[in-house]
């Protein structure tokens, strides 16, 4: 069993830099944004899109480091930002290059993104101990932030380039839309999954088989497809409660008296959604942290029970996973 010491942990302290560091990069955007429109200035745009599209993303990983434990540094936790977030888009975009266009791609996308998500959650918390569920939501939150990122910035640049030229209005629109969302879609949906996966570790050193991980990624991958063809549900239920034909929408364009039904539908069936997986996530880490609440006691009473009566099981062995849990200190102890 490897101990882990005060020395060898990173120490992590909360100094809000997360919220100051989401205000001050808001300014630096909009200023960017001004100065961008009085001057011209398209040597400006690549600017606007970095600073919009890594701005929120970031912005949770610096909440991340402020409440991280165990052996997690602030460079595993920056680097599982970009090289998580940068093999994430190009490995979703391989797989999805061939995917048919019918009604179910959003599903399959889902399955997909959550699949390359999930894969690069092992690897980078591989070593990563303890291995709670509180340590897997944060980390899985972090690798979520930077697919994200990335992804938000290649929107971006398609919503600015047009046929007539940059489209500042449009990259503007779909910068501003993305940043709102971003906290409750990829990085919301990693968190619950990596809660999953290093819940059922136990606090151990090492990962551990349960059904309960295919059913999460299932889920998830479920939450995230809803999410994407909210907009295609939204329309379609619009046309459905107004008892309006589709052939209506011949053109492809809904039909302004459609608009307004359309997109409230929309906003609320995102908020429903989000509902839903804040709901699993707070459900899975208050769980989880009365298990091992538990446990803990019932370590302590059979230690206690082992100093009157003699050695039991547990003080002459005890779970690994318990063990290595007790040793790694925590924050609030520092």
């Amino acid at each position: 069993m490897t101990t882990t010491t005060d020395a060898s942990v990173h120490p992590h302290h909360r100094h809000g830099w997360w919220w100051k560091t989401l205000l001050a990069g808001a300014v630096l955007w909009a200023v960017t944004v001004v100065v961008t429109v009085l001057t011209l200035n398209t040597n400006l745009v690549p600017t606007i899109i970095l600073l919009g599209s890594f701005l929120v993303p970031f912005t949770v990983v610096l909440f991340v480091i402020e409440r991280v434990t165990g052996t997690v540094s602030t460079m595993q936790l920056v680097t599982a930002f970009f090289v998580g977030g940068v093999l994430g888009v190009l490995g979703a975009s391989l797989l999805e290059a061939d995917l048919r266009q019918d009604a179910f791609v959003y599903v399959v996308v889902g399955f997909v993104e959550e699949l390359v998500k999930g894969v690069l959650l092992l690897v980078v918390g591989w070593r990563v101990r303890p291995k709670t569920a509180r340590q897997g939501a944060l980390l899985g939150a972090t690798i979520g932030a930077g697919f994200a990122a990335f992804e938000s910035a290649g929107y971006a640049f398609n919503a600015a380039i047009t046929q007539r030229g940059i489209d500042l209005v449009s990259l503007l629109q779909t910068e501003v839309v993305r940043a709102v969302l971003s906290p409750v879609g990829h990085v919301l949906w990693t968190a619950i999954l990596g809660a999953v996966l290093f819940g059922a570790a136990r606090g151990g050193e090492r990962l551990r088989w349960s059904w309960s991980i295919p059913v999460a990624y299932v889920g998830v991958a479920l939450l995230h497809g809803l999410w994407d063809s909210n907009g295609t549900l939204s329309t379609v239920l619009a046309f459905v409660l107004t008892g309006t034909p589709l052939s209506a929408a011949g053109t492809g364009a809904v039909p302004p008296t459609l608009a307004g039904i359309a997109t409230t539908l929309y906003v609320v069936g995102l908020l429903v959604v989000t509902l839903i997986g804040v709901a699993v996530l707070v459900w899975l880490l208050v769980s989880h942290r009365h298990r091992d609440r538990a446990l803990l006691e019932r370590a302590q009473a059979e230690r206690a029970q082992a100093a009157v009566g003699g050695p039991s099981w547990w003080a002459v062995a005890g779970p690994v996973e318990q063990r290595d849990w007790e040793a790694t200190p925590r924050r609030d102890d520092r």
